[in-house]
């Protein structure tokens, strides 16, 4: 039988509530890291909100970075940097998602590859990446390539004409990002701890 509480005017079951949206949005985060490499850009209608990444420190083999377009299900259009690595390692990653629902904004925080454990491992990955802050080292690197010429990552190229950068290795620091979209081939969330909180909490 409900207690009193349960039934209170505004009282929200949150254990109940988040029994229904977490399954939603861990798909939809699969279904992200699940998308066939190659893609320019999403190949998929982003959503109307951005989220935000960041992680200690990130090791990659083979970058490309060019600009290009997302487009999200409204028809609203938004330049991004389209950021592609063959294959990547991640320390102490955290993601959060903050999303409105009819009984009020809900945080959706994920945490991978923790100090002393395992850290977070990717292969092609593609960031759609909004913004950018982190100290960086690359190896090799090539500014001002044609964008459609790119070959650090297969199948990832952007249009003839633009404006890229490469190189066969990355170092990156104190990593702070907001994205649209990201994709991978793989993705591996060594020590992955998901938590949901109401109201609005992110990573930075």
């Amino acid at each position: 039988m409900p207690t009193s509480a349960d039934t209170a005017t505004g009282r929200v079951r949150w254990k109940r509530f988040a029994a229904i949206i977490v399954p939603g949005v861990v798909a939809a985060g699969a279904l992200s890291v699940m998308t066939a490499e190659g893609a320019i850009a999403a190949s998929f209608a982003v959503s109307g909100s951005s989220f935000k990444v960041s992680v200690d420190s990130l090791d990659g083999k083979g970058f490309e970075q060019f600009g290009a377009v997302d487009k999200s299900a409204d028809g609203k259009t938004h330049p991004v940097q389209v950021s592609g690595i063959r294959s990547a390692t991640m320390r102490n990653m955290c993601q959060s998602m903050v999303v409105p629902t009819p009984i009020g904004t809900l945080s959706v925080i994920l945490h991978a590859g923790a100090p002393g454990g395992a850290p977070v491992e990717a292969s092609n990955l593609v960031m759609d990446v909004a913004s950018l802050s982190a100290n960086a080292t690359f190896t090799n690197i090539q500014i001002g390539r044609d964008a459609a010429t790119v070959n650090q990552v297969p199948g990832v190229t952007g249009a003839a004409g633009g404006f890229a950068q490469q190189a066969t290795a990355v170092h990156l620091d104190h990593v702070q990002q907001t994205a649209w979209a990201t994709t991978a081939g793989t993705f591996k969330l060594n020590g992955l701890r998901m938590s949901l909180q109401p109201g609005s909490h992110e990573c930075f």
